[in-house]
């Protein structure tokens, strides 16, 4: 009788659990949604909320009607730029998040471990050569792809070797930050002051060079590598339990954090390739997705995606408010936001 009003209670709270993370997610995807309409009415031309909705409405197919002007400014010029802030930012915060669980430190994302600055440095180096006469356009966001998962590939090589912890992987990732952020300070050394000052603002990231060719792209790599993550959902929450657990488990540890790295560095390598480097959001996001909805990854990894969208939707907006008529480098805004935030995460940590 004991152990039945036991398992009722167990089963109770378990219900109560599931409801206050569902809740969490309705809540942060409201917020994003909102953000994502501010994102689009803030600009050097400010915009009625009501219109922007309207334009939204029209452009799924509702008949209603929209001025020539607020339809072309929405669709044409701040829509893809506000699409490419949530999938860029989901993408970065799934990214850190998936990195603090396979190395199970709340510090660690692809900006820490060196990938962001490879992508910078891969970038830099298409710029002083020249692009290898294509675009700039076309050019600089293949350096930085190549670079970034070169970076990615020496961590791959690190978790296939046995007994490699985590820690060590860790510093192997801060040791090819500074590596690439040496090489990055050399090509800028070396490079014209005008050319070391349009390598400057790449790095600052930026989303004004968002159409819906990139956006696409963007989104479709997000996904993609996304709904292969949730697939490995348990196995990853079993992993954070520690690896001899997962092991006990039947988890393959090593395939499991050898898959995962590599799925992480595309999404990575994709997103920075394109918007440049924008920090903190892979260590900020999985935190606060964590405090609220803990470690289980059905919940964890799409708000993780979803606070990750907020908060770089949220420092587009702020961008375009901080200087009237001045796009503010929203790589800047981010860090503004995220060094608090780190500090904090220092702070409760130590305490």
């Amino acid at each position: 009788m004991q152990h039945s009003i036991m398992l009722a209670e167990a089963l109770d709270s378990q219900r109560r659990s599931e409801k206050r993370r569902w809740f969490m997610l309705a809540a942060l995807f409201s917020l994003l949604l909102l953000s994502f309409v501010l994102d689009i009415a803030t600009g050097p031309s400010l915009l009625d909320l009501g219109d922007v909705t309207d334009a939204l409405l029209n452009k799924l197919g509702a008949p209603i009607e929209v001025a020539r002007t607020t339809e072309v400014i929405v669709t044409n010029l701040r829509l893809p730029i506000a699409l490419m802030a949530i999938i860029v930012g989901g993408s970065l915060g799934v990214g850190g998040a998936e990195m603090q669980t396979l190395l199970n430190n709340p510090m660690a994302s692809p900006y820490t471990l060196g990938m962001a600055a490879a992508a910078g440095f891969g970038a830099a180096l298409m710029l002083y050569i020249g692009s290898l006469g294509l675009s700039s356009q076309i050019a600089v966001p293949i350096g930085a792809f190549v670079c970034c998962m070169l970076s990615a590939s020496l961590l791959f090589g690190l978790a296939m070797m046995r007994h490699i912890t985590s820690g060590q992987l860790i510093l192997a990732g801060i040791a090819l930050l500074f590596l690439f952020q040496s090489l990055l300070s050399l090509v800028q050394f070396v490079s014209s002051p005008e050319l070391s000052q349009q390598i400057l603002f790449w790095l600052f990231g930026s989303l004004t060079k968002a159409n819906w060719t990139n956006v696409t792209i963007t989104a479709v790599v997000t996904f993609a590598c996304m709904s292969v993550l949730l697939k490995d959902s348990w196995k990853l929450t079993a992993l954070r339990l520690g690896e001899e657990r997962a092991k006990s488990l039947g988890v393959n540890v090593t395939r499991l954090r050898l898959k995962t790295l590599i799925l992480v560095a595309i999404m990575t390598a994709t997103a920075t390739s394109f918007v440049g480097i924008i920090g903190f959001i892979g260590i900020v996001a999985p935190n606060i997705a964590r405090m609220l909805v803990g470690e289980d990854q059905r919940y964890f990894l799409p708000l993780s995606f979803l606070v990750g969208a907020f908060l770089l939707s949220s420092a587009s907006v702020l961008s375009k408010v901080i200087v009237p008529g001045a796009l503010f480098p929203i790589g800047i805004v981010t860090a503004i936001i995220g060094v608090p935030f780190f500090f904090w995460l220092i702070i409760g940590k130590r305490r």
